[in-house]
């Protein structure tokens, strides 16, 4: 049995192969449970509004409701603020379902405001026109939690990291390892995320499952491979095709126009945060597997869980690509 994966790894470095010819493409999203509600305004003081849960192809969001600012009142679809849409706008009912939540405000001016918000950043402040006027540090805050949460839903990234770490264990090599994973992911998410790196998102989620299939492949074998030699080319490799992913995340999460620099940032520092926590616990978990005399089965047995849910998540997404 131990065998099997690692007789994969030509095949699926052939399939990687395949995949980089098809990445080029319309742009498109990688979900991670996004509600959207817009807000169109007809009038001054007047707007139109709806809930929209586009990652999920639904045209109502339920469990979840709209806090709207003093002096506002709301009948039907609509909500009129004598005053002007001035003051905190959010949402209750935040849950795993729906992580994050799109506020989208369409002004009369033909300009638009997005407010991004999380389970702990329900709401934001609204100044009655399309000027995002927030601190640095309220939207820092907003997208570092941000990133923290989609590392730690990722199941994918979080199983390629786990991979890496079995592969190449707790030795310097790892921090070199890891360092060329998250440049790597940084570059394409940061491309990607200003729109000057346009890839489809299907090759994309296909790449990055076989890459995954790849990397536990590697880990159970004892041969002196390419991925066990140079296990930092690989990882910055593989890290391209996974920044493409967090930055579909981010895409549909939406970024502010007058704080892009400092979203992007963040961002990306909340996903390597996560990353950190994954690694000291994993490295908690295997000093305390370290005395059990089974150990070498357990890291197997994660390995193959792995690979396995990995190779599944390949054949589902590439049967996506050539239907």
């Amino acid at each position: 049995m131990k065998g099997i994966f690692p007789s994969l790894s030509g095949v699926l470095y052939l399939a990687l192969a395949l995949c980089w010819f098809i990445l080029p493409g319309p742009a498109s999203a990688h979900e991670i449970g996004i509600a959207e509600l817009t807000l169109t305004e007809t009038a001054q003081g007047s707007f139109v509004w709806k809930w929209g849960a586009p990652l999920k192809g639904r045209s109502t969001v339920e469990g979840i409701t709209p806090l709207w600012p003093e002096g506002c009142i709301e009948d039907h679809q609509t909500l009129n603020c004598s005053q002007g849409l001035v003051g905190r706008i959010g949402v209750d009912g935040l849950s795993t379902v729906y992580s994050a939540a799109i506020i989208r405000i369409h002004w009369r001016q033909n300009e638009e405001t997005a407010y991004t918000l999380t389970r702990r950043e329900t709401s934001a402040q609204v100044y009655g026109g399309p000027r995002d006027t927030r601190a640095w540090d309220a939207v820092a805050k907003v997208y570092f939690l941000l990133g923290i949460e989609h590392i730690l839903t990722g199941t994918d990234h979080l199983m390629f990291v786990i991979s890496l770490l079995c592969l190449v264990g707790f030795r310097r090599q790892l921090l070199v390892t890891i360092t060329a994973f998250t440049v790597a992911h940084s570059i394409t998410l940061i491309f990607s995320a200003l729109g000057l790196l346009v890839v489809r998102s299907p090759p994309t989620e296909a790449c990055i499952a076989l890459s995954i299939a790849l990397v536990a492949s590697e880990a159970l074998s004892d041969h002196k491979t390419l991925t066990r030699r140079w296990p930092m080319v690989v990882a910055f490799i593989f890290g391209l095709v996974h920044g493409l992913g967090f930055a579909g995340a981010l895409k549909e999460t939406g970024l502010p126009e007058q704080h892009l620099p400092t979203a992007l940032l963040t961002f990306n520092l909340g996903v390597e945060a996560g990353q950190i926590m994954v690694l000291a616990l994993a490295g908690l978990l295997t000093l305390a597997a370290s005395r059990l005399p089974a150990q070498q089965r357990l890291r197997q047995a994660v390995l193959y869980g792995i690979g396995t849910s990995a190779v599944y998540w390949s054949i589902d997404r590439i049967m996506v690509l050539i239907r």
